[in-house]
This record gives structure tokens, C-alpha cells and sequence, in this order.
């Protein structure tokens, strides 16, 4: 049993976007043992400043939580990024499939979306979590 954590960081988001990927990059992570932040200091595609935003206790490999979440979301190949520098787990957020995914929820729930909605941060992580845990 460890810990899933996805993590974001405001140097791989102003990165990505200079380089056509978005701003929407969040950093999918498995620690088998000690804290996500011990994982994340060591600088993982070459940022420091990562800032854990969910994590939810999984069982299994980084590998096999990754697969189950590249059926759904977009990953970034570390091979052909050289800042990445074989960075696994950086997945490119697709939005508007956040955004139906929690409309569906709010609708299953005979619910009505506030007026003001809008994705967060911890909405998108929410998503990853549930994506790689199913």
C-alpha cells in the first residue's frame, strides 16, 4: 500500500506553455514509502517548487496507475521533451473533459451547477485520482 499524489508546479506550467503543451500540466506520482513531498524533492523534470494538491492511498506500481490513467488522460513523453529529463508521470489535463466529468456528477446527484462554475486545481487532481484508481 503507498500513496498517490498528484502535484503541481508553476515552473513546469510557464514551461509547458512557452512550449505549445498548456499550462496544464500536473505531476502523477507513486510513493511506496515516505511522503509525496520526499518524492518531489528531488526535482522531478527539473522543478523544485512542486505543491501536492491531492493524495488517496492505492495499491500497485507507478506503472500500472499510470496506464489506467493514460486510457483517459494524455501523458507527456519524457524521451521526447529533454527538460523533462525522463520525468514519468506528467499528464497533460484535458479541461473540458474535467468539466463534463463533474457536470455528469453534479447531474447523477439531481443537482444543479452553481452560476459561477469553473475548474480548479483540485477539481482536475480529483479527476487524475479517480482515473488512475479505476
Amino acid at each position: 500500500m503507498g500513496i498517490l499524489y498528484i502535484a503541481t508546479s508553476k515552473t513546469v506550467q510557464e514551461w509547458g506553455s512557452d512550449v505549445g503543451l498548456g499550462k496544464n500540466l500536473y505531476r502523477v506520482g507513486f510513493a511506496e514509502s515516505g511522503t509525496p513531498e520526499d518524492a518531489l524533492a528531488a526535482g522531478p523534470a527539473g522543478a523544485t517548487d512542486w505543491k501536492v494538491l491531492l493524495t488517496a492511498e492505492a495499491e500497485g506500481p507507478e506503472t500500472v496507475l499510470l496506464d489506467r490513467l493514460a486510457r483517459k488522460e494524455k501523458l507527456v513523453d519524457p524521451n521526447y521533451y529533454p527538460r523533462l529529463r525522463g520525468a514519468t508521470g506528467i499528464v497533460r489535463a484535458n479541461l473540458t473533459a474535467v468539466e463534463n466529468a463533474m457536470l455528469v456528477a453534479l447531474a447523477l446527484e439531481n443537482r444543479e451547477p452553481p452560476k459561477n462554475f469553473k475548474v480548479k486545481p483540485v477539481d482536475v487532481a480529483r479527476h487524475l485520482v479517480n482515473n488512475a484508481l479505476k
